[in-house]
């Protein structure tokens, strides 16, 4: 199309003006559409020369108002003049119309070349199929299609794409089939349609359908799409076929193509070999750069997924929202604090906007790591917080020890019209778990359903169980699981289970105990539990009976680890464990503090050390206990005062939580213990859970 220039833009206002002139208006209130009179037949007047002129006028001001986007008067200028458009200005209005999917507008353009009896070519009808069909008419299409005289390629090939866009896939496979000839075009668009609206197997069925059509070859955009298809089902030796025949045929790969490569190896769980894809991409764009780096998170590769972020941050490639969500989530699984501040101040200098979903990763990633306080400070300086920074929020403060934050919160959710969904609602009712807040719990449970229509999930059942289980209303906790109209989970005859440990309920313990038997057989956690119960009630030979069935079905306890950072250092302990460098400098810095918090009034706990010994073997026992190493190691490796914070792969034990009060209050730090359920931080001898967990 032509630039506009001043002078064009001077003829064009000058034409416009005259027509002003020449036509008066009126509106027809039965059909809401404008008609135009003319007040007296100019043209009858003119000479051919004029004529000639008049019509260069008329092209050029629809070809103005086109480009300046006044598509409206383009098309009201078809009524306003009685000059024949040419093709050209029909194809300019089109044009226009499907830029601004402007459907309406495009109907009257079509309805003017069958009232000005235009009889449009195959290059006009196919640019309006083109219009219907982007702008999701396919109604129009169809019947467009069905009068044409005589079809193109280019008019199948439309009409596929169309239906295939909007999953009507049936149409565009019966289209396909019925086409005359077929050209690359052809193929791809109903394969990548397959693809894109999950059905791999039929994509790839037509691909070999296309391979075996003696008149078609394959190229790099049908190729990309037969590798999707088989990443989605996975399927790993047909992709591995598919790059073979790529490397046969020395295709010129683009990026799409080394994408489509790295996606299928990564998805089929081939990561080595979509690592060797990646290392050979000469360009690698951030698409590329976050597959691969979410491969390696995903496939449990930490370091190696952090390290090719940080190459991503020296390559010149700009991360997008994607690449930060991705690897913020990443610190928050792992707890990387440190890198997550690292990824923080980049987006920070980079200028990403407060309103991205890359910023709610901020504040999911702040709270998982229990850095409430500057989770809050992010989400503060979000306009608009989403649904996901709300909830991170409540669940960071639910699980940090801070059910008051994680309630007000909530309730300024609500105030603030957003509406909760299921996974806000755990967060809630955890807050209240954790508090002791039964009877709030309670009402938040049944709001969930009477208050915002949302039906109970799993999830809500196992902590309104966990939040009676605890507070030993195991009635309430049974009548609630016996009406339940969805079948009870594991993790909710888990939360019975802990709260029979609390209470010694031995009778609700072992129904519990044979529910969770009978979904996970081989799970510990549950022989551990209920050998626990039997022990604190001493019960010893019904501890040997659990353990003669462990031993039985060869299930082994899952080992404690606890693990801390020390200057960008992990270090891992074990329960007993004299592996580290350091032990004989934590042991014995131990054994002080042993003697000094029990004199602080520490009572070693040893109801839950399940060997039928002597006390002062049990309480040995506990002494050596993975936090217990981690806490001290971390102790005598940094300055005084500074926080500690460990991460444990199970739950504390009960005597490692009041001794690590004791410590906090006697060495004035502040320690932090991440176990598999919650934070707990320790300072001045008291624990944000208060001793309710």
């Amino acid at each position: 199309m032509k630039t506009i220039t001043k002078a064009r833009e001077f003829r064009c206002i000058e034409y416009l003006s005259s027509l002003r002139r020449s036509f008066s208006f009126s509106s027809s209130s039965s059909s809401h559409s404008r008609h135009f009179q003319f007040r007296n037949d100019k043209r009858n007047h003119l000479n051919p020369k004029d004529l000639v002129s008049e019509d260069n006028k008329f092209e050029e001001a629809v070809d103005v108002l086109c480009q300046q986007k006044r598509v409206k008067e383009a098309v009201e200028l078809l009524h306003r003049t009685d000059h024949r458009p040419s093709a050209r200005v029909y194809s300019t209005l089109i044009a226009a119309c499907v830029r601004h999917r402007a459907l309406e507008l495009g109907r009257r353009v079509h309805a003017h070349t069958k009232a000005s009896n235009f009889v449009p070519g195959v290059f006009i009808s196919n640019r309006l199929l083109d219009m219907y069909a982007k702008c999701g008419s396919l109604v129009d299409a169809q019947m467009l299609f069905d009068e044409m005289g005589h079809r193109d390629l280019c008019s199948w090939n439309t009409m596929i794409v169309g239906y295939a866009k909007l999953g009507r896939l049936e149409q565009a496979r019966k289209l396909f089939d019925e086409m005359p000839q077929r050209d690359n075009f052809s193929w791809n668009a109903a394969i990548s349609g397959y693809v894109t609206h999950n059905q791999p197997r039929e994509a790839l069925e037509l691909f070999r359908v296309m391979q075996r059509h003696e008149r078609s070859s394959s190229n790099k955009f049908t190729l990309s799409s037969a590798l999707a298809a088989s990443a989605a089902i996975p399927c790993l030796r047909l992709g591995k076929e598919i790059h073979g025949y790529l490397i046969r045929t020395e295709l010129n790969l683009d990026e799409v193509v080394w994408s489509a490569l790295l996606d299928l190896y990564g998805k089929c769980g081939s990561l080595d070999e979509a690592r060797g894809i990646f290392d050979q991409m000469k360009d690698r764009d951030v698409v590329s750069w976050t597959t691969m780096i979410h491969r390696c998170f995903e496939d449990g590769r930490r370091e190696e997924g952090f390290l090719l972020f940080r190459d991503l941050m020296q390559s010149g490639v700009r991360p997008n929202e994607y690449t930060f969500a991705g690897v913020l989530n990443a610190c928050a699984d792992h707890a990387a604090e440190h890198l997550g501040k690292e990824v923080h101040g980049y987006m920070m200098h980079a200028g990403y906007d407060p309103g991205s979903f890359a910023i709610s990763a901020l504040v999911h990633m702040y709270s998982k790591c229990g850095n409430t306080r500057v989770a809050r400070r992010v989400f503060n300086e979000m306009h608009q917080p989403d649904l996901v920074s709300w909830t991170s929020l409540i669940v960071g403060y639910a699980q940090n020890g801070q059910p008051d934050e994680a309630l007000h919160f909530f309730e300024l959710l609500l105030q603030s019209g957003t509406k909760p969904d299921q996974v806000t609602y755990v967060g809630v009712l955890s807050a209240c778990t954790h508090a002791g807040l039964v009877d709030k719990g309670l009402e938040y449970f049944h709001s969930i359903k009477e208050k915002h229509g949302l039906m109970h999930t799993a999830d809500h059942y196992a902590c309104v169980i966990d939040l009676l289980a605890r507070s030993g209303r195991f009635k309430e906790a049974e009548n609630i699981i016996d009406n339940m109209p969805v079948k009870p989970d594991k993790f909710l005859w888990a939360s019975l289970l802990g709260g029979c440990r609390i209470h010694g309920n031995l009778e609700l313990a072992k129904r519990a105990a044979k529910a969770l038997y009978e979904i996970e057989p081989e799970n510990p956690a549950t022989y551990i539990t209920l050998a626990n119960i039997y022990a604190n009630a001493g019960l010893w030979s019904e501890v040997a009976n659990v353990r003669k069935d462990m031993d039985n079905m060869g299930i082994v306890k899952k080992p404690g680890k606890s693990w801390i950072e020390i200057k960008r250092q992990v270090h891992v302990f074990l329960v007993g464990d004299t592996s580290h460098p350091k032990t004989s400098d934590i042991h014995e810095f131990l054994g002080e503090l042993s003697k000094k918090i029990k004199e602080e009034g520490y009572v070693p706990d040893t109801n839950f050390v399940l060997h039928d010994v002597e006390e002062e073997q049990k309480e040995q026992n506990l002494v050596y206990h993975s936090e217990k190493l981690a806490v001290v190691f971390g102790i005598i490796s940094t300055p005084p005062g500074t926080p500690i914070k460990v991460f444990k792969n199970l739950r504390t034990c009960v005597d490692c939580h009041t001794a690590i009060k004791y410590i906090s209050k006697i060495v004035q730090r502040k320690i932090t213990v991440r176990d598999s359920n919650r934070f707990h931080c320790f300072e001045d001898g008291s624990c944000s859970c208060k001793d309710y967990w």
